[in-house]
């Protein structure tokens, strides 16, 4: 039975010469999902930190872990949602395909250590466009992923994959002449503006939705879909991690919920964390949230920019807000104990050494002249950012370069280029 949610303009392919092949039994949803599983970018999550460093434990969760689980999460509440709303049927639903590949792409961009990484490289990269996980996935998927002479260097995707993927959709630059200042996060890359218009089918957003902040709350349904699956996943599973690493206990909670004026909900809450704590059931307890979460989604009309054009942007996901408070409660609980605490603060603080000062090595020597400097990364990274014809897009490539590099690579280059107990000529020669 073919699905009505989805018309022409939403499984257009790009470039437009990609087409599926005859006898291809998958839907093109399914083929999207599929190159992002069996991607190289895609496994090296496995290797890149969520909130504990990459191979501290095998307990914590990765970006590749987290990656699944919003996956998992993303489907529950296509089907939940196709079983529960009246503006739904059988044959008029949202893909969970779609969705699952969405969410398992929606991290691919993130660079080593976590967010104090993307955070550096933005700030390195501040004079050459800035550095953006999101604006980063949108590349790897369009440009990097099987870049390789001769063929098609994205993934081909179909327009309603590409918006599910764009989460913010303002330019760097349009945030630069709003603000006065470069952006510290929610952008996409200022070249990228070409597949903003691709999303947008060549038409021009209204006047209201010019700003920065309205063009990033502008998201397909199956965006806000792995946006919520995202918050699901990671206000409830930090907190399952941060309990087991010792970061949560009864005492600190305890201690964070005095000096604050929290409402009768919010201890309820509490109280129940520090049960659960103590009778050391903790993670079912959390486990069994995550239905709670989905279930807290429905589905409501739209109107305005593009809804007379697709589905995917006819309707909203509403969230209860009870349920939006109980995830926004835990979200303060991690930041609080987790990412303040000294211990993942100090974390922090290397990686961002460790990547300020591999991008500042590697751009003296191979970002700002061509063949002039110690040849110190590989010849296939040098080949592509001698291909540049700018110095930003040289800076680009070095970005790309170090974004890419999972925990352990970006520590173990950073010794073999700073540390000189860390290999040997003879091990080079």
């Amino acid at each position: 039975m073919q699905n009505r949610f989805y018309q022409i303009f939403d499984l257009e392919r790009f470039p437009e010469n990609q087409k599926i092949d005859d006898g291809e039994y998958r839907s093109a949803f399914e083929i999207e999902r599929d190159r992002i599983v069996f991607s190289y970018p895609f496994r090296r999550l496995q290797s890149k930190t969520q909130v504990f460093q990459s191979g501290e434990y095998d307990f914590y969760r990765t970006r590749l872990t987290h990656s699944i689980e919003v996956a998992k999460i993303g489907r529950s509440i296509c089907k939940y949602l196709r079983a529960s709303s009246d503006l739904l049927s059988e044959d008029f639903y949202i893909d969970a395909d779609l969705t699952e590949a969405v969410c398992l792409a929606h991290d691919l961009g993130h660079p080593p250590f976590g967010h104090i990484g993307e955070r550096k490289l933005n700030e390195l990269m501040a004079a050459h466009g800035g550095f953006e996980g999101n604006g980063q996935t949108l590349r790897i998927l369009t440009e990097l992923i099987y870049e390789r002479p001769g063929r098609t260097k994205g993934i081909a995707p179909t327009r309603a994959f590409l918006d599910g993927v764009m989460k913010y959709k303002a330019l760097h630059s349009e945030h630069l002449q709003t603000s006065g200042v470069p952006p510290e996060n929610h952008f996409i890359y200022d070249n990228q503006s070409e597949w903003r218009q691709t999303i947008f089918g060549g038409d021009q957003p209204p006047a209201e939705m010019q700003s920065p902040a309205s063009l990033n709350a502008f998201k397909s349904i199956e965006c806000q879909i792995m946006d919520w699956a995202d918050d699901t996943a990671y206000s409830l599973h930090d907190i399952v991690d941060g309990i087991h690493a010792r970061y949560i206990t009864v005492g600190s909670l305890n201690d964070w919920a005095e000096g604050r004026d929290l409402n009768e909900e919010q201890r309820q809450h509490i109280d129940k964390l520090c049960q659960v704590i103590r009778e050391n059931r903790y993670e079912p307890y959390f486990g069994s949230r995550i239905g709670r979460f989905v279930h807290g989604c429905s589905l409501v009309r739209r109107e305005g920019f593009l809804s007379d054009r697709t589905h995917r942007h006819a309707f909203d996901l509403k969230i209860d807000p009870s349920v939006k408070a109980e995830s926004q409660l835990y979200k303060q609980i991690a930041l609080h104990l987790i990412f303040k605490s000294t211990q993942l603060q100090q974390i922090e603080f290397k990686g961002g050494h460790i990547l300020e000062r591999l991008f500042q090595g590697l751009s003296e020597h191979c970002a700002e002249g061509k063949g002039e400097g110690l040849r110190i990364l590989s010849p296939q990274v040098l080949e592509l950012m001698d291909q540049e014809s700018t110095t930003t897009g040289r800076y680009r490539r070095l970005c790309d370069y170090v974004a890419g590099l999972t925990d352990g690579l970006a520590v173990r280059t950073y010794k073999r280029l700073y540390d000189a107990d860390f290999g040997s000529i003879a091990e080079l020669v």
